[in-house]
């Protein structure tokens, strides 16, 4: 019953990271060692995020016991054996304690996996999907060339920080001092990344769940995107184009006795279908030059990137016109009396969605309930957002306590309530890495870095984000932990602190910028946040000529009816397309019951024909067999008309011998 709870959150960790995988990245396309550690590095955070909750509540357990021992070995002629009441019915165990020697070892095993995957395997691994060389020695090369600038620069700077601080008189560097340098280090990098991805979405995260209840926003908004989306692809498109002239002069000038033939195979086989069969109905230059070694390289690079590109904006691009298409129903489905949602274009859905969300409950939710839920979610985020920025202005101020976090947590353990603490740190952490987490997830740098939904992220932006996500967990727990008054070195006060900070390290800065960090930490905080709340970030972009969505500038209105007027042309080529599918269906429909008519008339007249043969069928006689003749013998009316006309009315029906063999009767109509 112990580890009952901590092996559903250990699941619920991995299930999530999971599932933000699968959403994201392309099992099937990407390498197997990229799905894993970038799985790696997102299941150890998650795993962060759901343990240390209870860590807090078994280190307060602790706490409470060390308490209770101290007060009894203070006082031991007072206490009375047969009255007092032990320690461990005092501080009551938690339901979700856990024994002691678990979380030092898992802490060791996350806390080194996640710093040699951030900081020595994934940087490989990432120059290394995005080299452009064709053989695994010459990827590994450029790989290491990369990460050695990119551990150069890191070097030089720690090497300028080692000397100032062994010229700094009175402080002696050893073994354990250079590691809390380190450690140090790591943490100020990771806080001031924390401020920006805080300051931003602890405003954005509010303001979008508000704006999304709002039908005319989200329907202009979507405009917007779309324009922009529309730029992006004619982009993608042009630098396909390019490559594809690249590759036809290539192609032309590498024959296929050429030593860079197979380099130049290479990078066709990556071309889809299409595109190989339009590069290859191309004509060829007339003097096309051959290509080196070095620029075939740096081809194959910006051709996987290109590509990658082009698929991922051509699957937004359908995506952002299945929702604006949606968005159109809803606005028109909420002026509907009929109270049945219509969609414009009929989409299938699974029978189990079709009885379990069918119209009339489709319109509700849409046209009705959506917008009061998204608000009600606006208000309890805002409310949220608020208490943590109070809480990191005010968590360095030990008395009072300020801190709204902290506060409830201390109340949470004065009456010693696990339940409420673990619930309580949940929400609070949870929140926060939902801020930070979908502030990492929506960031797009040059198209270099970009988290695409729907499976079409590449292997750079993969590892990227798996790298990221290991830097910043270890500062934002810390960070955690300072709210609620659980780090020593925050409040300068001697509490029993977690198993977590006993790992990891406490929430310490470099010594250059330590003093007065409890001032301008906080203020960075609520200068981000007032900065987000203006704008200002979207309109400095947009006077820069980044397009950014900013309601009164004219550059928005004229996106905006850009992206109204691209939508209503691709809703009339669908129509058209729906139309031609209909007549099509139409005709086929006609010519079959049309084929299946003649095929039941024609069976009918067959049947007649053949009724009538059986009517006057010969009967073989003797004389017949023995190579003569006889007429036929006509019953009913055949035999009526024959008494009336005379003998030569009716055909005689002749049975000729040849070769011994007797020939078949003829029939009525043979002839016709």
């Amino acid at each position: 019953m112990a580890y009952t709870l901590f092996v559903i959150e250990i699941i619920s960790a991995f299930i999530l990271a999971a599932t933000l995988l699968y959403r994201y990245g392309d099992c099937y396309r990407n390498h197997i060692l990229v799905t894993v550690s970038v799985l790696t590095a997102w299941y150890f955070s998650f795993v962060i995020m759901f343990i240390l909750p209870l860590d807090v509540s078994s280190t307060f357990y602790r706490q409470c016991l060390d308490n209770s021992t101290h007060i009894t070995t203070a006082t031991p002629e007072i206490a009375i054996p047969s009255t007092a009441a032990p320690p461990e019915k005092h501080c009551q165990e938690p339901w979700s304690f856990v024994p002691d020697s678990v979380f030092p070892n898992l802490w060791r095993v996350v806390y080194w996996t996640s710093q040699c995957l951030t900081w020595l395997i994934m940087p490989m691994m990432q120059s290394y999907s995005k080299a452009g060389d064709f053989t695994v020695k010459g990827k590994l090369k450029s790989a290491l060339v990369d990460n050695a600038i990119y551990y150069g620069s890191y070097l030089f700077i720690c090497g300028i920080l080692l000397i100032y601080i062994a010229l700094k008189p009175g402080v002696y560097l050893d073994g354990p001092k250079i590691k809390a340098i380190a450690s140090s280090a790591s943490n100020t990098w990771g806080l001031f990344l924390l401020i920006l991805l805080l300051g931003y979405s602890l405003v954005e995260v509010p303001r979008n769940l508000w704006n999304n209840s709002k039908k005319n926003y989200t329907l202009t908004y979507t405009y917007f995107k779309i324009a922009k989306l529309s730029t992006d692809k004619c982009e993608a498109e042009e630098t396909v184009e390019e490559i594809l002239e690249s590759l036809n002069s290539i192609t032309a000038a590498v024959g296929p006795g050429h030593p860079l033939h197979r380099h130049v195979e290479t990078i066709v086989q990556k071309l889809p279908i299409q595109l190989r069969d339009k590069l290859n109905s191309r004509a060829p230059p007339e003097r096309p030059s051959p290509p080196s070694l070095k620029s075939l390289v740096n081809l194959h690079k910006k051709t996987i990137k290109s590509l990658h590109v082009l698929q991922r904006t051509e699957t937004q691009w359908g995506l952002m016109l299945e929702r604006i298409f949606h968005l159109e129903d809803v606005s028109s489905n909420c002026r509907s009396p009929d109270q049945r949602f219509q969609h414009t274009f009929h989409t299938p859905r699974p029978r189990i969605q079709r009885l379990l969300y069918p119209p009339i409950l489709e319109w509700y939710w849409e046209c009705f309930f959506r917008q009061y839920f998204l608000k009600a979610m606006a208000v309890v985020t805002c409310i949220m957002s608020v208490a943590v920025v109070w809480s990191e202005v005010t968590f360095f101020s030990k008395k009072p306590v300020l801190s709204i976090f902290a506060n409830i947590v201390i109340t949470a353990n004065k009456h010693y309530n696990y339940t409420a603490i673990v619930t309580i740190s949940t929400l609070i952490i949870g929140y926060m890495f939902y801020c930070a987490y979908s502030t990492v997830l929506k960031i797009r740098l040059l198209n270099l870095y970009y988290l695409a939904p729907h499976h079409q992220t590449n292997e750079y932006s993969l590892i990227f984000s798996g790298m990221m996500v290991c830097r910043l967990t270890p500062a934002m727990c810390l960070n955690f932990l300072s709210l609620v008054h659980m780090d020593s070195h925050v409040i300068k006060e001697r509490v029993m602190e977690t198993y977590y900070t006993q790992i990891m390290g406490h929430m310490d800065v470099l010594g250059i910028i330590a003093e007065g960090f409890n001032i301008y930490f906080p203020m960075l905080v609520v200068l981000l946040c007032l900065a987000t709340y203006l704008s200002l970030g979207s309109r400095l972009l947009s006077l820069c000529g980044f397009q950014q969505f900013v309601g009164d500038d004219e550059l928005t209105t004229d996106l905006v009816d850009e992206g109204r007027e691209i939508v209503k042309r691709e809703k009339r080529k669908r129509q058209r397309a729906e139309e031609s599918i209909a007549r099509s269906r139409e005709y086929n429909e006609r010519f079959s019951n049309y084929r299946s008519a003649r095929d039941n008339r024609d069976g009918a007249r067959t049947g007649l024909l053949n009724d009538v043969d059986s009517d006057y069928y010969v009967t073989p006689s003797p004389e017949t067999q023995r190579g003569g003749y006889q007429r036929a013998e006509p019953d009913g009316a055949l035999a009526d008309l024959e008494r009336r006309l005379g003998d030569g009315a009716l055909p005689a029906v002749r049975t000729e011998r040849r070769d011994n063999m007797t020939m078949p009767p003829r029939g009525l109509f043979d002839d016709v």
